[in-house]
């Protein structure tokens, strides 16, 4: 069709706001702002860094007019109270009810100000009693919007005392807190200073400690707007997955507060409001005006705010469609299906599109939000620069390939919960990619293409088996994707592949597949090319470009593997019979390939093993399929006897199926190997006690660091792990 021909995006943005104005939605008034003394800029929420510091908390004079006595206030910012307009107390704090009302004198610069009663102010901290600062703190703004307190600012932009800070005027902020403490402490209004942890802002791009501060800003009305995006919801027009969101989302939107859509930054959409530098007219228009409408001045200035990026990002479900053109990809892409997105953009973004949608089109944008999780770092902290845990995507790409990392981030999103990402993990799926590009080798290599001709199949269990294993993982996927547990996904992929199809198929497969009998070498060749097809087009979604790079030396009719149909499971293929007969002869296999490993038999020797089945059933399946048992499990003999003794000195394991003993007596020297395995667990045991000692001490769980703790408790589990396989190993030579 060609390339859609819509008008600017910073002209439709523009016209938004314009729409708004003539709504009288929009307004201008002042607002306190994140501000950056270093960059001379504002910032958002999320520009805005937090980071927990070992301040202190000082304890304040301040002296009643006309009586003897004082009330006592508590802050963290000192050289603010240049600036305080008020002290407020809770009207439920018996304490203060008599001095409600009253003025108090603000100590240094003998200001009277008033003690006022808000329902804000807690009890519990300091003193219960707060100074009151509108211009430089968000909450006393509010405050003093209640109480319709003075705003006075005593801050430059670089954040030193301006005219309305006295005799400290000039100086920078942090000099002035300690002169005004100084001064405190001379004029004996200073009571005592205590710690006191707090969270301060910090400038996302100069680490700068961020100043509140009092601007004139640009609003829009949000509750006539928020009903209709609360509705939509309720209704189920929009679905949030997972559910729990869902809470959070009401809770905003029932008590949301008008949203500030200007910022003083450098970059973004310049805000179309113009004022008349004659008169002062102020106008809104897309466009420039020539010439002032009240006085016909063509002295004209825009202001120099640009729009807060959020009010642009609103409008993208829409407006990249042409819109408010009634265009045909407007009308066939909008509304869309499905929003992905972090939970802590759900108020900066997902509900202003919502609320913009509804406004402007009448429609949902998105008819599901998907709710994924943060990437953290191995240890569960959220990744910054200035703590140095920050993990390249791109780095990770160029070591480990950018399939391995976008099939971690896969494997790890675990709905609800945040994403502990570690190198580690990367690597480990790294190898999986290799794993498959292997396989797929081995079957791409060793094909017989003439033999794909042979239309007489003669399947065996193993075939049937995976034939069947892979219908239930389309299920599974299928089931997993619809709600968006892609951890889950991941799993099934990852299972299927490495442990079925690798492991036992192909393993299983290779006596027919380098074989001469045609027939077996038809059958086994089909169903690996038929699993390895069908496996790739359900991976191609998370791993796309091996899938990709296979799928292109694959002899098949679709060019590519982005336009082959998506696989649908065939119930009829998938059999609970074939698969619990293949179980059996997994479990026997797998029990035989344990005790070789605990006990370190050379994997070259084949062996003898002997097979009591627990029933009839179980007897039948080993005895026909002891040809897998024998091939997987390096057998020479494999015996088979439903009356069974376990033979002296030999290993056991016990299974649902039966119990396998392996006689040990000529395979190594029993009294070496037993003096061996105990001084191993005489080693762990003594590990153990000392492990143990150190978790029973509670000084220890409270004064060590918290990944010191952590990394202690994973060696306890470790070492006891070790402990319970090694009296195993031990028991089985002695033939207890």
């Amino acid at each position: 069709k060609g390339f859609m021909v819509v008008r600017p995006w910073g002209a439709m943005i523009l016209e938004n706001m314009f729409k708004l104005y003539e709504e009288e939605l929009i307004y201008r008034d002042n607002y306190i702002i994140n501000w950056c003394p270093w960059d001379q800029t504002a910032l958002s929420e999320i520009e805005v860094e937090h980071v927990d510091v070992e301040g202190k908390l000082w304890y304040i004079k301040y002296p009643l007019k006309g009586e003897e006595g004082y009330i006592e206030v508590a802050t963290t910012r000192p050289e603010t109270m240049l600036g305080d307009t008020a002290v407020a107390v809770s009207p439920k704090d018996k304490r203060f009810k008599s001095l409600i009302g009253k003025t108090a004198v603000l100590p240094l610069l003998k200001r009277e100000i008033l003690i006022i009663a808000d329902d804000f102010v807690d009890p519990e901290f300091g003193t219960g009693a707060v100074k009151v600062t509108p211009a430089h703190d968000p909450n006393d703004f509010e405050i003093g919007k209640r109480h319709d307190l003075e705003q006075i600012n005593i801050f430059t932009k670089d954040a030193k005392i301006n005219e309305n800070g006295g005799p400290y005027k000039g100086q920078e902020r942090f000099e002035a807190r300690d002169n005004v403490i100084a001064d405190l402490e001379k004029e004996g209004l200073l009571i005592k200073t205590e710690k006191h942890p707090y969270s301060v802002g910090h400038c996302y791009r100069c680490d700068t400690v961020v100043e509140p501060r009092l601007s004139l800003q640009w609003f829009i009305k949000m509750k006539p707007l928020a009903k209709s995006a609360i509705d939509v919801v309720k209704q189920g027009k929009v679905k949030f997955t997972p559910k729990r969101w869902l809470k959070l989302y009401y809770d905003w939107m029932e008590n949301i507060r008008d949203w500030v859509i200007s910022r003083q930054i450098w970059w973004g959409h310049q805000i179309p409001v113009y004022y008349c530098q004659d008169c002062n007219e102020t106008m809104v228009a897309v466009k420039k005006p020539k010439i002032c409408k009240k006085c016909k001045s063509t002295n004209i200035k825009q202001d120099e705010d640009v729009l807060d990026t959020w009010f642009s990002s609103a409008l993208w479900p829409f407006a990249t469609f042409g819109w408010p053109e009634k265009t045909e990809e407007l009308d066939y892409f909008y509304p869309t299906s499905l929003l992905s997105t972090g939970f802590d953009i759900l108020y900066f973004w997902v509900a202003r599109m919502i609320v913009m949608g509804e406004h402007f089109t009448s429609k949902v944008p998105f008819h599901e939000v998907y709710i994924h999780a943060l990437i953290r770092d191995a240890e569960g902290r959220k990744m910054s620069k200035s703590r140095g845990n920050i993990i390249d995507p791109l780095k990770m790409i160029e070591e480990y390939g950018t399939d391995a990392l976008r099939f971690t981030m896969a494997s790890l999103a675990v709905p609800g919960r945040d994403v502990f990402l570690s190198e580690e993990r990367v690597r480990g799926y790294r190898n999986f990619a290799n794993k498959i590009w292997n396989a797929s080798r081995f079957v791409l290599l060793g094909v017989d293409k003439e033999v794909l001709e042979e239309e007489t199949l003669d399947l065996e269990l193993v075939d049937k088996w995976i034939i069947s294993r892979l219908n239930n993982l389309i299920k599974e996927v299928d089931k997993f994707d619809k709600v968006y547990d892609f951890s889950k996904v991941a799993k099934a992929l990852y299972d299927f592949f490495w442990s079925e199809f690798a492991d036992w198929y192909i393993e299983l497969s290779k006596a027919r597949f380098y074989g001469d009998d045609r027939i077996k070498k038809a059958a086994v060749s089909k169903i690996l090319i038929e699993v390895l097809e069908t496996f790739l087009k359900l991976l191609h979604p998370v791993m796309p470009f091996i899938t990709e790079e296979v799928w292109q030396k694959l002899e098949v009719k679709d060019k590519s593997i982005m336009i082959a149909p998506y696989p649908s499971a065939d119930e009829e293929k998938i059999s609970k019979q074939v698969e619990e007969e293949m179980n059996i002869v997994m479990q026997v296999t797998t029990a035989i390939r344990a005790i070789r490993s605990e006990l370190k038999i050379d994997q070259a020797k084949n062996i003898k093993a002997i097979f009591k089945p627990s029933s009839r059933k179980a007897q039948k399946i080993v005895s026909e399929h002891a040809r897998y048992i024998k091939q997987l499990a390096k057998l020479d003999e494999l015996e088979i006897d439903e009356k069974a003794q376990k033979p002296a000195k030999s290993a056991i394991s016990i299974m649902s199926s039966g119990e396998v003993y392996l006689p040990l007596a000529e395979l190594l020297d029993v009294g070496a190997e037993s003096k061996r395995l105990n001084r191993q667990l005489k080693q762990v045991i003594a590990a153990l006690e000392t492990s143990d000692k150190k978790l029973a001490n509670k000084t220890f769980e409270v004064k060590a660091p918290a990944e010191i703790v952590r990394k202690e408790k994973d060696k306890n589990k470790e070492l006891s792990e070790k402990k319970k396989k090694l009296d195993e190993q031990i028991k089985n030579l002695i033939g207890v």
